[in-house]
């Protein structure tokens, strides 16, 4: 893929928010891993008069393509389950490539995200607690935000853990019904809340 195509491919698979990806941080990202021999630069596609805008160059694409090291690598930071899998980023990442990881990969990244959020939910129950009365009605109403939202997380991570200890797939939304959206009471995805669904 050439770097327009990586990331609209990089958003698609996780999401705006988590891709939100600048080319000024892309392309020197893409140097960085081609240097590292992960990367090399296919044949250039040459640029069409219709795809390049008036005013612009038409210097051809440069088409990456993933090297058998960068293969190895890619294998090597998805079957990674430490603590840098837990947090926000390094979950959103990790999910959107499940597919391609072991089964006990999967078990103790999700158990450990369980844990982290678990603990999240129990520092915003303590501030609510301590401090309800001190907050702004919008400020209170912030942080019961947040824990809905964690308690919905949790709620998620034990079902797709069930599944997984069950040895089956997590359930896909029913695209025929409802708009798209899970007719079910199931939390969204981290990240994303129930009205961003399609």
């Amino acid at each position: 893929m050439h770097g327009y195509e990586l990331r609209k491919e990089l958003t698609a698979k996780l999401g705006a928010i988590r891709a939100a990806i600048s080319y000024g941080s892309l392309y020197p990202t893409l140097r960085r891993l081609q240097a590292a021999g992960w990367i090399t630069e296919a044949a250039e596609t040459p640029a069409t008069a219709e795809e390049v805008p008036a005013l612009t160059s038409r210097r051809g694409r440069v088409v990456y393509k993933i090297t058998a090291e960068g293969k190895e690598r890619f294998a090597q930071l998805i079957a990674q389950a430490g603590p840098e899998t837990y947090d926000d980023t390094g979950f959103g990442v990790h999910f959107a490539f499940f597919a391609r990881t072991d089964q006990a990969t999967r078990l103790r990244i999700l158990e450990g995200r369980r844990r982290k959020i678990e603990e999240r939910r129990e520092g915003l129950r303590d501030v609510l607690g301590r401090a309800a009365e001190r907050l702004d009605a919008y400020t209170l109403e912030l942080q019961r935000h947040g824990l809905d939202a964690c308690e919905r997380e949790v709620r998620w991570l034990e079902e797709l853990i069930a599944n997984e200890r069950s040895g089956r797939a997590p359930t896909v939304p029913n695209i025929g019904t409802a708009g798209g959206r899970r007719e079910d009471n199931s939390p969204p995805p981290p990240g994303e809340t129930r009205n961003e669904r399609p």
